[in-house]
């Protein structure tokens, strides 16, 4: 930890990355009031809107029914997860022809690390990124540039200036840019944490830059309530890096397909995906939850646990029993989404050898774990299910892929 006294942090925001990239791969999008959308759905929530849709008030999470209503020639896209991880690699690419970039947050944010030689002149370096994206990429995929001592402040900054913008917070400025933000407008405060804030009498940012830093530690209940206040002091903090927690797929269900029937069929799907990046990023699992969500968000929940297991045919049957007490125990009218998760992680490289390996059970495991691995290569090679275990549902709604996650980029093999 340290407390600069310049520049050294550049943080890219993307304005509306899916709709952005969308007016920017479909010319005749541009200039129109437009959403992107996960499935084709009257019931659907939108992903993202064009600015001329925000405009309207038509804004992330409404309907396609109600931003219908708002504007009825409003276009819908389905999202193209696949296209846009492609364009973000462009993007990447671009970047680095002015500065290396320093981490991906997510699909359509990135920090940068400025060298002591750039921090004098970091404005004119921000503009220069601006510059490289608009030639190398296209004037439509607009991006916000914030310049900070630490990442935190650098993204505030980004986020002040949105959409197009380039804005500095200097150290010496503090706590002044942060004074007009509300709580939830600082990233790491989300409504629980400001709530609780509150009931402690801390309802404003300056009331939050006021408080000791212990005192942020006993509020949040942790130390990331510390890491936060020293960040807003402009402290350059090093988080401790994250291990993976699961493997994951979910899905909104197609209207014909809202039976435990349907529900089966997608979770093989999903399963199979999730296994297959279970495999590539060297992991093993030793639990396999499904959740089942009725219309009124009521559900299931069941889980399976067993012994660190990789292979598909294993994890399948393991999904078919889940779903045979599902079949007993579901009370739901309907199933509206499913949701399959593998969790309980052990790195492959730490999993004990079976005591018992040269028993038919054990050798019979170990082909299935190779028959699995060799479908990943031949999958990945064709860019497609090729090769699978047992029925592959074709999904309705459009795009069936993998998804875009917040703090998670697919790989090219995802997809």
């Amino acid at each position: 930890m340290h407390q600069p006294h310049e520049l050294e942090r550049l943080y890219v925001d993307f304005d509306s990355f899916f709709a952005s990239a969308e007016q920017h791969l479909q010319p005749h999008l541009r200039g129109r009031p437009m959403g992107v959308i996960p499935i084709r759905s009257e019931h659907t929530g939108l992903i993202a809107v064009s600015r001329e849709a925000k405009a309207l008030g038509v804004r992330r999470g409404t309907t396609v029914r109600e931003a219908r209503r708002i504007h009825p020639r409003m276009v819908f896209v389905t999202a193209r997860h696949d296209v846009y991880v492609r364009l973000h690699g462009e993007i990447l690419a671009a970047i680095e022809t002015v500065l290396p970039v320093r981490e991906v947050r997510s699909i359509d944010e990135m920090v940068c690390a400025l060298a002591p030689a750039e921090r004098a002149s970091a404005l004119g370096v921000g503009r220069r990124v601006k510059d490289a994206i608009a030639a190398r990429i296209g004037p439509t995929l607009t991006c916000s540039v914030g310049l900070g001592p630490n990442e935190l402040l650098a993204k505030i900054a980004a986020e002040l200036r949105k959409p197009d913008g380039l804005l500095a917070i200097r150290p010496d400025e503090l706590p002044g840019p942060l004074l007009s933000l509300g709580l939830t407008d600082i990233p790491g405060i989300a409504r629980g944490n400001a709530a609780r804030l509150e009931r402690a009498g801390v309802a404003t940012v300056e009331a939050l830059w006021g408080l000791q830093p212990k005192e942020a530690r006993r509020l949040w209940g942790n130390v990331e309530g510390e890491r936060l206040w020293m960040e807003l002091h402009g402290y350059a903090m090093e988080r401790p890096a994250t291990r993976r927690q699961m493997f994951g797929h979910g899905r909104v269900l197609p209207g014909s397909w809202r039976t435990l029937g349907g529900a089966y069929a997608c979770a093989r799907v999903l399963l199979a995906k999730a296994a297959s990046r279970l495999r590539r990023e060297g992991f093993t699992t030793r639990a396999l939850a499904l959740w089942l969500t009725d219309r009124d968000s009521a559900g299931w929940y069941g889980e399976e646990r067993f012994r660190p297991t990789r292979d598909d045919p294993s994890l399948l049957t393991s999904l078919a029993r889940l779903f045979l007490h599902a079949e007993r125990e579901y009370a739901g009218p309907g199933v509206r989404s499913v949701h399959v998760t593998l969790h309980d992680l052990v790195p492959t490289g730490e999993v004990e050898a079976d005591l018992f390996g040269q028993t038919p059970e054990a050798k019979v495991k170990r082909r299935m774990e190779d028959l699995s691995l060799i479908a990943d290569r031949l999958n990945a090679r064709y860019r497609g299910r090729k090769l699978h275990w047992g029925p592959w549902a074709e999904i309705p709604g459009g795009y069936a892929g993998a998804k875009i996650a917040f703090n998670r980029i697919p790989d090219a093999e995802d997809f």
